[in-house]
């Protein structure tokens, strides 16, 4: 809004989003030149509320950050004991030996951690450097030069009327500019989006897939306790419904991180993706563990999955792409977290090498060689095929076709099958409900698994109810009119926060948005078949919070 005036802040580098690239990237260009004036806005409360992974962590990224991470008191010290991977059928499974897997999904010597936790720790390594961080502090705009180059953001905005206006009371917030603008705002960030349509960067490329991914902690019985031991399944209760897979992963304390995901391409709008993971957790095997237990936290994410050929370009005029902003996920991995912390390194010594030349607003294009080329590029390129190849053949033929690119990739450096491609978007692959059969889910027991609003409760998530909603629909008549009758409203299953709903009112049915239950996973944004719904950022602070996801 030209008309709003605001007060302005001028820095060498704007970071947007304190998750494991930005910060990173932080650190980099504070290690590089102590007197760079370098800027972390993060949207949620403190640094980690918004931080959700699985995780698993490759310490790579780490390793080259901050080589002494060990000595310096870094939450990372459950390292992985056993690795184990079953195919679960309803009523047991049968676990895959680890020396039929390739080298690459190797987990020991990794570390199961709080990515939200090592993130705070981050943080506060880079403020020890001098970088100033800004907690609750959305980013509600880009600012363009001259040139059409991003210059800046502007973050603080406070107090709108719920019309979206600007009243008596509302804070403007403030520009904040930059030689340079990194977005490491996470999957299917706002800016990001922006930038990637202003400048056409997905131009020539696949377009990105996504996963929807959901996550309990639960404090267990320590004698069913196995500190370090790592487990992934696959198979039921999805079958042929949708890919995806689950995970446990033990950590200190009687602590377990339980884990679903579900690859968002799937077909049956009835699928009810939540509900699966609930299920899930009635399986013989994963009840045993959790009887007894309680669950402490919920919360939920969406995964970028697209892998190599679904990068865009990383560089744009005035900034870069970081994370997953970019899309940097190893899906068979199921590892992103490591790419980050390389992303963010590789941004801070291309713009630091740019701004030492004088250089500021333009195209950092080296950097995307550096993600391309580099230790990231070497890391996805491998595996690149597993995604489509699962996506095309299903999970068996995917699984044994995509394990046998993998190995060919790792015994001749090359695969056979090429650089295959990925088909439609995900919202493009669902299919007409009149094509499927309804799914008739379990209700929660209230011990094992739990009803939705119920669980998200425990994500502790909370907005001011007075702003506008930050769920915009393009056509307010698309819910009821088209994706009713056409797809059964999908948004009343996909969204793993109970946000939409179709009632019924005095002249029919009537959708609504519960914006207040967001979880801020940008499932709808990804998934809505009519691409109707575009998620933006709330005021600064609201959302989840998260305490050691």
């Amino acid at each position: 809004m030209t008309d709003i005036e605001r007060e302005t802040m001028e820095y060498d580098v704007v970071i947007v989003g304190a998750g494991p690239a930005g910060l990173s990237a932080a650190i980099r260009l504070k290690q590089l030149d102590a007197d760079l004036n370098v800027v972390v806005l993060e949207k949620g409360s403190e640094v980690g509320a918004h931080i959700l992974s699985g995780a698993v962590l490759d310490t790579s990224g780490l390793d080259r950050l901050l080589p002494e991470w060990k000595s310096m008191g870094a939450p990372i010290t459950t390292e992985v004991k056993e690795d184990n991977f079953y195919m679960l059928g309803e009523g047991g499974g049968t676990r895959i030996p680890n020396f039929v897997m390739p080298p690459l999904m190797n987990n020991h010597g990794k570390y199961i951690v709080s990515m939200a936790n090592v993130c705070r720790w981050m943080a506060e390594q880079a403020e020890e450097l001098g970088v100033e961080i800004f907690p609750g502090m959305s980013v509600s705009e880009l600012v363009y030069g001259e040139n059409g180059e991003v210059k800046g953001v502007v973050a603080g905005v406070f107090g709108l009327e719920a019309d979206g206006s600007y009243g008596p009371d509302t804070e403007p917030g403030m520009e904040l500019h930059g030689k340079y603008v990194f977005l490491s705002e996470g999957v299917r960030g706002s800016l990001s989006k922006e930038v990637m349509a202003k400048y056409e960067l997905s131009k020539g490329h696949c377009p990105q897939k996504f996963g929807l991914g959901m996550k309990e902690i639960w404090e267990i019985d320590p004698e069913k306790h196995k500190e370090g031991t790592v487990t992934h399944t696959m198979g039921w209760p999805l079958g042929k419904q949708a890919g995806g897979g689950a995970f446990i992963y033990h950590l200190d304390n009687n602590q377990v991180f339980v884990g679903f995901v579900v690859h968002l391409n799937y077909k049956n709008p009835h699928l009810y993706p939540y509900m699966e993971f609930q299920r899930f957790k009635h399986h013989p095997m994963i009840a045993d563990l959790l009887k007894g237990g309680k669950r402490v936290a919920y919360g939920a994410r969406a995964i970028s999955e697209g892998g190599f050929q679904s990068i865009p370009q990383t560089a744009f005029p005035g900034g870069a792409l970081l994370g997953c902003s970019a899309g940097l996920v190893n899906v068979p991995r199921i590892k992103g977290n490591h790419n980050a912390m390389h992303s963010g390194i590789e941004a801070a010594e291309s713009a630091f090498a740019a701004i030492q030349s004088g250089r500021s607003g333009d195209v950092l294009q080296d950097y995307d060689t550096r993600i391309r080329e580099g230790v990231i590029g070497q890391d996805l390129k491998p595996v690149r095929n597993v995604k489509p190849m699962w996506s095309k053949y299903g999970l068996i033929g995917g699984l044994g076709l995509g394990g046998l690119d993998m190995w060919t990739n790792n015994l001749f450096g090359k695969s056979f099958f090429g650089t295959l491609r990925h088909g439609k978007t995900d919202a493009a692959s669902t299919e007409e409900a009149s094509k499927h059969k309804p799914i008739d889910y379990p209700k929660p027991d209230g011990k094992l698994s739990f009803d939705r609003l119920t669980n998200v409760s425990y994500s502790f998530t909370n907005h001011e109810e007075s702003q506008p909603c930050h769920l915009k629909l393009k056509d307010p008549s698309v819910p009821i009119d088209v994706n009713l009758p056409k797809f059964n409203e999908p948004a009343q299953r996909y969204c793993p926060a109970g946000v939409y709903e179709v009632l019924e009112g005095e002249n029919g049915p009537k959708f609504q948005i519960n914006f207040q239950n967001c979880v801020h996973c940008k499932t709808c944004d990804i998934k809505d078949p009519s691409q109707n719904i575009n998620w933006t950022v709330p005021q600064g602070g609201d959302g989840p919070n998260y305490p050691n996801m």
